[in-house]
């Protein structure tokens, strides 16, 4: 599991507040390091998108040989209290004196990043590195700031893009890369919450995972008033190599545009495509264990897939006793992502945590995803500090070395990302002893209550022949109920005794009409823990 705090207390404390945002100490330096590749790629070079991806192509023809700048002794032995005092200096954020819609602040080296990034501006057409130095930071107590006086960086940790998504007035926090290939966006209104990574390799197999890095990113100096961002990033690990390139556009919901390129150096089993990050802790469906005055925390409550012929899967999320892998075998699907739903403070009660405004995150393919499957990986947690819910698409065919990958998707975080639809969504998932309230609790039973809400729905009235379409595996429904609620929302009550012990329980319901779906379709697991 990631340390979301980790990331959260890095992203924060190093360059100023969660929630906040010329070129002045951030100089150009005669960097070579691009002229090291013996392409066109180099300072003082052109930039084109076509080169880095040749460039990316032949290096997976060739042995991993990381070489991420060494850090000096003083950078590299700081400890999570001294690197948490480095701060970005505001003023010294790249394009600050321009008319530009961005601006960008570092994050300083040491700690859990030991091996920097190397950073490029696009001016003109032209390559120019970006070079760091101590004056661009402040280094607060515990640390002397004169031992690092007149210190060169040999790079970064990563890096953050500011833009007015908020206000007109402020330059709000926009955009994280930080460690391995992890970032995370923010739409308007939005604190940040999961992330999202370049790759997944080998992510919940019986081997160790790996964590592909991007190394280099070549950043488009912003026309001055454009609402857009474009940057390109190399991503290099011992059996891949990739070369991305995205498309930055804020707004209620930011969207970004990604067309990643990926090759392989060595067979993969588990290549993880558009991969998503997230904390579950407990909800309204998976409560029992946590003594909090909270009702709810996490990120995001559910899984929802897009297929192609229309059809709406929604998977609410859980934090298991052991973990949990759900596979969804799709033929290109429209989209995946996971959501947060419950937008409502009541249901959370954390003035800090600021639950109910954490972003979804919509992803949706562009080109042909082809055969494959959605992979949802739920791990137990113990503490909200820790990432433990992973999705991500998993193509079936192809993952030999020596092969090559395309996938162009968007990216949509924000409040309401999900794409709309006729059918009615499924708004509550609600879990609870079986049995009679009255009476004692039947240990052979559980009680599920799932809701649908929507404007067709709403319009039915009390005795219209809704029925469910359900399917379950390893159980049996003793009682079942639908009702119309007074709000206009259809309820249906399951008791449910499970078989088998062992093994989970499977569920698939969606409420039809004259035989056909009008919600969306649930599906859950009870693995016993509930």
């Amino acid at each position: 599991m990631i340390n979301r705090r980790v990331f959260l207390s890095a992203t924060a404390l190093m360059a100023g507040s969660l929630a906040s945002g010329h070129y002045s100490s951030v100089m150009a330096a005669d960097n070579t390091a691009g002229a090291q590749e013996g392409s066109a790629l180099h300072a003082g070079g052109e930039f084109s998108f076509d080169q880095l991806i040749e460039k990316m192509k032949k290096r997976a023809s060739q042995a991993y040989a990381p070489n991420a700048p060494k850090l000096p002794q003083k950078v590299a032995e700081l400890d999570y209290d001294r690197h948490r005092a480095i701060r970005y200096r505001p003023d010294h954020a790249l394009w600050k004196d321009t008319a530009s819609n961005y601006q960008l602040q570092a994050f300083h080296p040491g700690w859990l990043y030991k091996e920097p990034i190397e950073l490029f501006e696009i001016a003109d057409g032209k390559i120019r590195p970006l070079t760091f130095t101590s004056a661009d930071f402040e280094y607060r107590d515990p640390l002397n700031p004169d031992d690092f006086k007149d210190l060169e960086l040999p790079g970064i940790a990563g890096f953050r893009l500011h833009n007015p998504v908020n206000t007109p007035e402020y330059f709000d926090e926009l955009l994280v890369f930080l460690g391995a290939s992890y970032f995370r966006a923010l739409g308007k209104g939005n604190v940040y919450g999961l992330s999202a990574r370049g790759l997944a390799v080998d992510t919940a197999i019986a081997g160790p995972e790996e964590f592909p890095r991007f190394t280099r990113f070549y950043l488009e100096r912003p026309a001055d008033g454009s609402a857009e961002m474009r940057l390109y990033a190399e991503l290099e690990s011992e059996r891949v190599t990739g070369a991305y390139q995205f498309t930055v556009k804020p707004g209620a919901n930011t969207i970004m545009e990604v067309d990643a390129h990926v090759f392989l150096r060595d067979d993969i089993e588990r290549l993880g495509i558009a991969p998503l990050t997230s904390m579950f802790l407990f909800g309204e469906n998976d409560s029992r264990g946590f003594d909090d005055y909270r009702p709810e925390v996490h990120d995001n409550d559910g899984l929802l897939i897009l297929r192609r012929n229309g059809q709406r899967l929604w998977r609410p999320l859980r934090n298991p006793n052991a973990l949990s892998l759900s596979f969804f075998s799709e033929d290109n699907p429209s989209g995946f992502g996971l959501l947060q739903r419950d937008r409502a403070f009541d249901n959370y009660q954390d003035t800090e945590a600021k639950y109910q405004r954490r972003p979804s995150l919509w992803i949706e393919p562009v080109n042909d995803w082809g055969q494959g499957h959605v992979m949802l990986a739920e791990i137990p947690a113990e503490k909200e500090i820790y990432d433990n819910v992973v999705a991500f698409w998993v193509p079936e065919n192809g993952l030999k070395a020596g092969s090559e990958h395309r996938f162009a998707y968007r990216m949509i975080w924000g409040g309401e990302p999900e794409p709309g639809t006729e059918l009615a969504r499924i708004v509550r998932t609600g879990t609870g002893h079986g049995g009679a309230a009255a009476s004692d609790p039947d240990p052979k039973l559980r009680k599920f209550v799932v809701e649908f809400e929507g404007d067709a729905l709403s319009q039915l009235g009390a005795e219209a022949p809704l029925t469910p379409r359900m399917t379950i595996q390893n159980g049996s429904v003793t009682h079942q109920h639908l009702q119309r609620l007074e709000s206009g929302s259809w309820r249906i009550v399951l008791d449910v005794e499970r078989e088998d012990t062992s093994t989970a329980v499977e569920f698939i319901l969606a409420l039809q009409l004259d035989g056909a779906d009008v919600t969306e379709t649930w599906m859950y697991q009870w693995s016993g823990k509930q």
